[in-house]
């Protein structure tokens, strides 16, 4: 047998031995009931417990991570003023997270418009927090466009929850 034969045999044999993992739903089997990662299999872990006002869960879910825009707008409205403020405060008392603030859009309009918009929408929401004393160099931002939507369909309701900016925390300043 040649030299590439047995190598061709050899990645074959790890490839189908890699896709053997008995335990990859944990103890509680394909549901994910009692697995590491809960129901569903998701590792929430790392978001920490929702009742810790220091955890990324707390932030996320009692704060609020998002704003929401109008149609073709980047300017904040006054609920979406009222949650960069509860996040400005939140991430002056918890300093050891940064933040990447995602611009997102729905889903009308071309892709490059968009991705524009997004990245107006991530730009006032870093103004916003700077301006309320965030340090710039723990807030870095980036625009999805309408890549990543949260709904997809062709009603109002839909696009409106599309038109947002995310604040996702991440542990240490200086992104």
């Amino acid at each position: 047998m040649s030299l590439a034969a047995k190598s061709l045999l050899l990645i074959a044999v790890l490839g189908l031995a890699a896709c053997n993992n008995p335990d990859r739903y944990g103890a509680g089997g394909p549901d994910g009931v009692g697995g590491p990662g809960g129901p569903g299999g998701i590792d929430t872990t790392g978001l920490g417990d929702p009742n810790n006002p220091a955890s990324i869960a707390y932030f996320n879910q009692t704060v609020g991570d998002r704003v929401l825009f109008q149609v073709d707008q980047s300017t904040l409205t006054p609920e979406g003023r009222t949650v960069l403020a509860a996040q400005a405060q939140w991430l002056m008392t918890n300093s050891g997270y940064a933040a990447i603030i995602e611009g997102h859009a729905d889903e009308q309009g071309t892709r490059e418009y968009n991705l524009a918009l997004g990245a107006r929408r991530a730009a006032a929401v870093q103004n916003f927090l700077i301006s309320q004393g965030v340090a710039a160099n723990r807030l870095r931002t980036i625009s999805y466009g309408k890549e990543r939507p949260l709904e997809v369909c062709s009603e109002e309701a839909c696009y409106a929850k599309n038109r947002r900016a995310v604040t996702v925390l991440s542990a240490g300043a200086g992104v």
